[in-house]
Protein backbone atom coordinates (compact mmCIF):
# COMPACT_ATOMS: atom_id res chain seq x y z
CA UNK A 1 0.00 0.00 0.00
CA UNK A 2 1.37 3.66 -1.08
CA UNK A 3 2.67 5.51 2.11
CA UNK A 4 -0.32 8.45 2.60
CA UNK A 5 1.29 11.68 3.87
CA UNK A 6 -0.52 13.96 6.01
CA UNK A 7 -0.22 17.31 6.43
CA UNK A 8 -1.98 20.32 8.23
CA UNK A 9 -3.43 22.99 6.35
CA UNK A 10 -4.92 26.20 7.36
CA UNK A 11 -8.05 28.02 6.72
CA UNK A 12 -8.84 32.03 6.71
CA UNK A 13 -10.27 30.74 9.90
CA UNK A 14 -7.17 29.97 11.41
CA UNK A 15 -4.96 33.23 10.93
CA UNK A 16 -5.00 36.59 11.74
CA UNK A 17 -2.08 39.61 10.70
CA UNK A 18 -0.19 41.01 12.97
CA UNK A 19 -1.39 44.72 13.47
CA UNK A 20 2.55 46.57 12.47
CA UNK A 21 3.72 50.37 13.17
CA UNK A 22 2.18 52.59 11.18
CA UNK A 23 3.51 56.08 9.37
CA UNK A 24 0.62 56.47 7.26
CA UNK A 25 -1.62 59.22 7.71
CA UNK A 26 -4.36 59.26 4.95
CA UNK A 27 -5.61 56.66 2.66
CA UNK A 28 -5.21 58.89 0.01
CA UNK A 29 -1.23 57.80 0.45
CA UNK A 30 -2.04 54.03 -0.07
CA UNK A 31 -2.37 52.29 -3.58
CA UNK A 32 -4.17 48.58 -3.80
CA UNK A 33 -3.50 48.53 -7.68
CA UNK A 34 -2.48 45.31 -9.07
CA UNK A 35 -0.17 43.71 -12.13
CA UNK A 36 -1.38 40.57 -13.47
CA UNK A 37 1.82 39.75 -15.27
CA UNK A 38 1.33 42.69 -17.31
CA UNK A 39 -2.82 43.07 -16.49
CA UNK A 40 -3.25 46.64 -13.95
CA UNK A 41 -5.87 46.80 -12.55
CA UNK A 42 -6.35 49.79 -10.14
CA UNK A 43 -8.48 47.48 -7.84
CA UNK A 44 -7.29 43.64 -7.44
CA UNK A 45 -11.01 42.01 -7.96
CA UNK A 46 -12.30 39.55 -10.72
CA UNK A 47 -16.09 38.99 -10.74
CA UNK A 48 -16.71 35.20 -11.07
CA UNK A 49 -17.69 33.54 -14.30
CA UNK A 50 -21.05 32.55 -13.21
CA UNK A 51 -24.25 33.47 -14.80
CA UNK A 52 -25.68 34.65 -11.71
CA UNK A 53 -22.33 37.04 -11.61
CA UNK A 54 -21.23 38.14 -14.42
CA UNK A 55 -22.95 39.26 -17.81
CA UNK A 56 -22.89 42.30 -19.65
CA UNK A 57 -23.73 44.83 -16.53
CA UNK A 58 -20.78 43.27 -14.37
CA UNK A 59 -18.40 43.80 -16.73
CA UNK A 60 -18.75 47.11 -17.06
CA UNK A 61 -18.89 47.78 -13.82
CA UNK A 62 -15.83 46.20 -12.90
CA UNK A 63 -13.80 47.88 -15.83
CA UNK A 64 -15.32 51.19 -14.23
CA UNK A 65 -14.21 50.47 -10.83
CA UNK A 66 -11.03 49.22 -11.71
CA UNK A 67 -11.30 45.89 -11.57
CA UNK A 68 -11.95 43.00 -14.22
CA UNK A 69 -15.38 41.05 -15.29
CA UNK A 70 -15.37 37.36 -16.80
CA UNK A 71 -18.38 36.89 -18.34
CA UNK A 72 -19.61 33.22 -18.00
CA UNK A 73 -19.39 30.79 -20.89
CA UNK A 74 -22.89 29.21 -19.95
CA UNK A 75 -24.40 30.20 -23.57
CA UNK A 76 -23.51 29.58 -26.78
CA UNK A 77 -21.05 31.86 -28.80
CA UNK A 78 -23.22 34.14 -30.00
CA UNK A 79 -25.11 34.59 -26.73
CA UNK A 80 -21.34 35.26 -25.51
CA UNK A 81 -20.12 37.65 -27.85
CA UNK A 82 -23.44 39.54 -27.94
CA UNK A 83 -22.42 40.26 -23.86
CA UNK A 84 -18.97 41.71 -25.11
CA UNK A 85 -20.36 43.79 -27.90
CA UNK A 86 -22.53 45.30 -25.38
CA UNK A 87 -20.04 46.38 -23.62
CA UNK A 88 -17.99 47.63 -26.25
CA UNK A 89 -20.66 49.61 -27.82
CA UNK A 90 -21.05 51.94 -24.44
CA UNK A 91 -18.72 54.52 -23.89
CA UNK A 92 -15.95 54.69 -22.51
CA UNK A 93 -14.58 51.97 -24.26
CA UNK A 94 -13.46 48.94 -21.63
CA UNK A 95 -9.73 48.75 -21.83
CA UNK A 96 -10.26 44.96 -20.24
CA UNK A 97 -12.66 42.51 -20.84
CA UNK A 98 -12.68 39.02 -20.16
CA UNK A 99 -14.45 36.11 -20.98
CA UNK A 100 -14.44 32.69 -20.04
CA UNK A 101 -14.44 29.38 -22.31
CA UNK A 102 -13.75 25.49 -21.72
CA UNK A 103 -10.83 23.37 -22.83
CA UNK A 104 -12.50 20.78 -25.34
CA UNK A 105 -15.56 21.17 -27.49
CA UNK A 106 -15.87 24.41 -29.17
CA UNK A 107 -13.40 26.13 -26.50
CA UNK A 108 -10.89 27.35 -29.82
CA UNK A 109 -13.87 28.39 -32.08
CA UNK A 110 -15.32 30.38 -28.90
CA UNK A 111 -11.89 32.11 -28.33
CA UNK A 112 -11.76 33.83 -31.94
CA UNK A 113 -14.87 34.90 -31.90
CA UNK A 114 -13.84 36.43 -28.65
CA UNK A 115 -10.90 37.79 -29.69
CA UNK A 116 -12.29 39.52 -32.92
CA UNK A 117 -15.04 41.26 -30.31
CA UNK A 118 -11.81 42.44 -28.33
CA UNK A 119 -11.70 40.36 -25.53
CA UNK A 120 -8.64 40.90 -23.72
CA UNK A 121 -8.35 37.98 -21.13
CA UNK A 122 -9.46 34.24 -21.78
CA UNK A 123 -10.01 32.67 -19.16
CA UNK A 124 -9.78 29.01 -19.59
CA UNK A 125 -12.81 27.91 -16.81
CA UNK A 126 -12.75 24.23 -15.58
CA UNK A 127 -13.50 22.97 -12.03
CA UNK A 128 -9.58 21.22 -11.94
CA UNK A 129 -7.48 22.87 -14.32
CA UNK A 130 -4.48 20.33 -13.63
CA UNK A 131 -5.56 18.30 -16.46
CA UNK A 132 -4.16 17.14 -19.54
CA UNK A 133 -7.39 18.75 -21.75
CA UNK A 134 -6.00 22.26 -20.02
CA UNK A 135 -2.19 21.61 -21.18
CA UNK A 136 -3.64 20.86 -25.02
CA UNK A 137 -5.98 24.29 -24.40
CA UNK A 138 -3.42 26.64 -23.21
CA UNK A 139 -0.72 24.93 -25.71
CA UNK A 140 -2.88 25.33 -28.74
CA UNK A 141 -4.31 29.07 -27.71
CA UNK A 142 -0.89 30.13 -26.97
CA UNK A 143 0.01 29.22 -30.47
CA UNK A 144 -2.87 30.55 -31.87
CA UNK A 145 -2.65 34.08 -30.34
CA UNK A 146 0.84 34.56 -29.19
CA UNK A 147 1.39 36.50 -26.37
CA UNK A 148 -1.37 39.42 -27.61
CA UNK A 149 -4.29 37.89 -25.30
CA UNK A 150 -3.90 37.16 -21.61
CA UNK A 151 -4.66 33.71 -20.64
CA UNK A 152 -6.35 33.32 -17.06
CA UNK A 153 -6.60 29.22 -16.22
CA UNK A 154 -7.67 27.08 -13.21
CA UNK A 155 -8.53 25.93 -10.88
CA UNK A 156 -5.61 24.35 -9.01
CA UNK A 157 -4.58 23.48 -5.43
CA UNK A 158 -1.56 22.97 -5.03
CA UNK A 159 2.28 24.38 -6.37
CA UNK A 160 2.67 21.10 -9.14
CA UNK A 161 -0.52 22.44 -10.84
CA UNK A 162 0.58 26.72 -10.53
CA UNK A 163 4.35 25.45 -12.18
CA UNK A 164 2.53 23.28 -14.65
CA UNK A 165 -0.17 25.20 -15.76
CA UNK A 166 2.11 28.73 -15.95
CA UNK A 167 4.82 26.02 -18.28
CA UNK A 168 1.84 25.54 -20.60
CA UNK A 169 1.49 28.67 -20.87
CA UNK A 170 -1.24 30.76 -18.63
CA UNK A 171 -0.06 34.36 -17.97
CA UNK A 172 -2.53 33.89 -14.80
CA UNK A 173 -3.26 31.13 -12.74
CA UNK A 174 -7.33 30.61 -10.49
CA UNK A 175 -6.13 28.86 -6.66
CA UNK A 176 -8.20 27.30 -4.93
CA UNK A 177 -10.57 24.03 -5.13
CA UNK A 178 -13.76 23.42 -3.56
CA UNK A 179 -13.99 26.46 -0.91
CA UNK A 180 -16.66 28.48 -2.84
CA UNK A 181 -19.45 29.17 -0.64
CA UNK A 182 -21.89 27.24 -3.44
CA UNK A 183 -19.67 24.32 -4.03
CA UNK A 184 -19.59 21.02 -2.49
CA UNK A 185 -16.88 19.54 -4.40
CA UNK A 186 -15.39 18.22 -1.18
CA UNK A 187 -18.19 16.87 0.25
CA UNK A 188 -19.04 15.21 -2.89
CA UNK A 189 -15.63 14.21 -3.97
CA UNK A 190 -13.59 14.28 -0.61
CA UNK A 191 -11.02 16.66 -2.42
CA UNK A 192 -9.58 19.61 -2.00
CA UNK A 193 -7.42 22.06 0.40
CA UNK A 194 -7.95 25.04 2.02
CA UNK A 195 -7.77 27.83 -0.12
CA UNK A 196 -5.57 30.16 1.86
CA UNK A 197 -3.17 26.99 2.06
CA UNK A 198 -3.44 26.73 -1.27
CA UNK A 199 -2.43 30.18 -1.88
CA UNK A 200 0.58 29.98 0.79
CA UNK A 201 2.17 26.52 -1.13
CA UNK A 202 1.51 28.42 -4.89
CA UNK A 203 2.86 31.87 -4.01
CA UNK A 204 6.22 29.58 -3.32
CA UNK A 205 6.52 29.47 -7.62
CA UNK A 206 9.19 31.00 -9.39
CA UNK A 207 7.40 31.26 -12.39
CA UNK A 208 6.04 34.56 -13.57
CA UNK A 209 2.46 33.64 -13.49
CA UNK A 210 0.10 35.51 -11.57
CA UNK A 211 -1.83 34.06 -8.44
CA UNK A 212 -5.56 34.71 -8.41
CA UNK A 213 -7.41 33.52 -5.13
CA UNK A 214 -10.55 31.87 -5.78
CA UNK A 215 -12.82 30.47 -3.08
CA UNK A 216 -13.77 30.28 0.40
CA UNK A 217 -13.48 34.42 0.33
CA UNK A 218 -16.75 35.71 2.49
CA UNK A 219 -15.21 39.11 3.59
CA UNK A 220 -12.73 42.11 3.63
CA UNK A 221 -10.84 40.74 5.65
CA UNK A 222 -10.32 37.59 4.02
CA UNK A 223 -9.20 38.92 0.84
CA UNK A 224 -6.44 40.62 2.70
CA UNK A 225 -5.54 38.06 4.23
CA UNK A 226 -5.36 36.31 0.75
CA UNK A 227 -3.20 38.92 -1.18
CA UNK A 228 -1.16 39.18 2.15
CA UNK A 229 -0.22 35.54 1.82
CA UNK A 230 0.65 36.34 -2.10
CA UNK A 231 -2.57 36.32 -4.15
CA UNK A 232 -1.89 39.23 -6.51
CA UNK A 233 -5.53 39.16 -7.00
CA UNK A 234 -9.05 37.42 -5.67
CA UNK A 235 -11.74 35.92 -7.95
CA UNK A 236 -15.31 37.44 -5.89
CA UNK A 237 -18.35 35.38 -6.27
CA UNK A 238 -20.72 35.17 -3.90
CA UNK A 239 -19.48 38.93 -2.38
CA UNK A 240 -20.92 40.46 -5.58
CA UNK A 241 -24.30 38.04 -6.27
CA UNK A 242 -27.44 39.89 -5.34
CA UNK A 243 -26.44 43.51 -6.40
CA UNK A 244 -27.81 45.23 -9.17
CA UNK A 245 -25.37 44.47 -11.84
CA UNK A 246 -25.58 40.52 -11.15
CA UNK A 247 -28.23 39.07 -13.51
CA UNK A 248 -31.69 37.66 -12.80
CA UNK A 249 -34.55 39.75 -11.29
CA UNK A 250 -34.93 40.71 -7.57
CA UNK A 251 -37.98 38.57 -6.01
CA UNK A 252 -38.87 38.77 -2.56
CA UNK A 253 -39.28 35.38 0.31
CA UNK A 254 -41.67 37.34 3.44
CA UNK A 255 -41.25 40.50 2.29
CA UNK A 256 -36.82 40.38 2.10
CA UNK A 257 -35.61 41.26 -0.87
CA UNK A 258 -33.12 38.60 -2.76
CA UNK A 259 -31.47 37.80 -5.93
CA UNK A 260 -31.00 33.46 -7.38
CA UNK A 261 -26.73 32.61 -6.50
CA UNK A 262 -25.78 29.30 -7.72
CA UNK A 263 -22.68 26.89 -8.40
CA UNK A 264 -22.35 26.31 -12.26
CA UNK A 265 -21.99 22.48 -11.23
CA UNK A 266 -25.39 22.61 -9.06
CA UNK A 267 -28.27 20.46 -10.73
CA UNK A 268 -30.24 23.79 -11.81
CA UNK A 269 -27.15 26.03 -13.82
CA UNK A 270 -26.47 22.20 -15.42
CA UNK A 271 -30.34 21.43 -16.70
CA UNK A 272 -30.52 24.76 -17.64
CA UNK A 273 -27.44 24.88 -19.60
CA UNK A 274 -26.89 21.54 -21.33
CA UNK A 275 -30.59 19.61 -20.25
CA UNK A 276 -28.74 16.80 -17.92
CA UNK A 277 -26.76 16.41 -14.94
CA UNK A 278 -23.48 15.10 -14.96
CA UNK A 279 -21.81 15.23 -11.81
CA UNK A 280 -23.61 17.58 -8.89
CA UNK A 281 -21.21 19.58 -7.03
CA UNK A 282 -22.55 22.78 -6.37
CA UNK A 283 -25.63 24.16 -4.70
CA UNK A 284 -27.99 26.76 -5.32
CA UNK A 285 -29.36 29.82 -2.89
CA UNK A 286 -30.63 32.84 -2.48
CA UNK A 287 -28.80 36.08 -1.90
CA UNK A 288 -29.91 39.00 -0.64
CA UNK A 289 -30.03 42.04 -2.26
CA UNK A 290 -27.41 44.66 -2.16
CA UNK A 291 -28.02 47.60 -4.21
CA UNK A 292 -25.34 48.81 -6.94
CA UNK A 293 -22.08 46.25 -7.00
CA UNK A 294 -19.79 50.04 -6.97
CA UNK A 295 -20.74 50.03 -3.11
CA UNK A 296 -19.58 46.95 -2.43
CA UNK A 297 -16.38 47.68 -4.40
CA UNK A 298 -15.87 50.54 -3.24
CA UNK A 299 -16.40 49.38 0.63
CA UNK A 300 -13.71 46.26 -0.26
CA UNK A 301 -11.42 49.16 -1.15
CA UNK A 302 -11.48 51.29 1.63
CA UNK A 303 -11.08 47.99 3.63
CA UNK A 304 -7.99 46.98 1.93
CA UNK A 305 -6.73 50.47 2.45
CA UNK A 306 -7.63 50.46 6.36
CA UNK A 307 -5.44 46.60 6.17
CA UNK A 308 -2.33 48.43 4.29
CA UNK A 309 -2.17 51.14 7.28
CA UNK A 310 -2.60 48.79 9.88
CA UNK A 311 0.34 47.11 7.93
CA UNK A 312 1.76 49.95 7.72
CA UNK A 313 2.29 49.56 4.03
CA UNK A 314 1.38 51.69 0.71
CA UNK A 315 1.07 49.40 -1.52
CA UNK A 316 0.41 45.99 -2.50
CA UNK A 317 3.59 44.21 -2.66
CA UNK A 318 4.92 45.83 0.28
CA UNK A 319 1.98 44.13 1.96
CA UNK A 320 2.99 41.05 0.64
CA UNK A 321 6.85 41.40 1.53
CA UNK A 322 6.04 42.21 5.60
CA UNK A 323 3.05 40.69 6.52
CA UNK A 324 3.25 38.16 9.46
CA UNK A 325 0.38 36.25 9.98
CA UNK A 326 -0.85 34.24 13.81
CA UNK A 327 -2.05 31.31 13.98
CA UNK A 328 -5.36 31.48 16.27
CA UNK A 329 -8.07 29.47 18.10
CA UNK A 330 -11.61 28.90 17.65
CA UNK A 331 -12.30 30.74 20.77
CA UNK A 332 -9.84 33.66 19.04
CA UNK A 333 -11.88 33.43 15.22
CA UNK A 334 -14.81 34.27 18.03
CA UNK A 335 -13.49 37.13 19.90
CA UNK A 336 -12.47 38.64 16.34
CA UNK A 337 -16.46 38.96 15.83
CA UNK A 338 -18.90 41.55 17.23
CA UNK A 339 -19.58 39.01 19.69
CA UNK A 340 -22.01 41.26 21.77
CA UNK A 341 -24.24 40.11 18.96
CA UNK A 342 -24.03 36.75 20.16
CA UNK A 343 -25.07 37.34 23.87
Amino acid sequence: MAEHLITSSLSFDDVLLEPKYSTIESRKEIDVSTDLNGLKLSLPIVSSPMDTVTESEMLRAMDANGGLGIAHRYNDIAEQRSMINSVKRKPPVSINTGAAIGVSGDYLERAESLVESGVTVLCLDIAHGHHILMKNALKTLRKEFGNTIHLMAGNVATLRGFNDLADWGADSIRVGIGGGSICSTRIMTGHGIPTFQSILECARSDRDAALVADGGIRTCGDIAKALAAGADAVMLGSMLSGTDESPGEIFRVDGMPFKTYRGMASKEAQIQWRGHVSSEEGVAFRSPYKGPVGDTLALIKKSLQSSFSYSGVKNLREFQYSSLFTKITQSGMAESKPHILQK
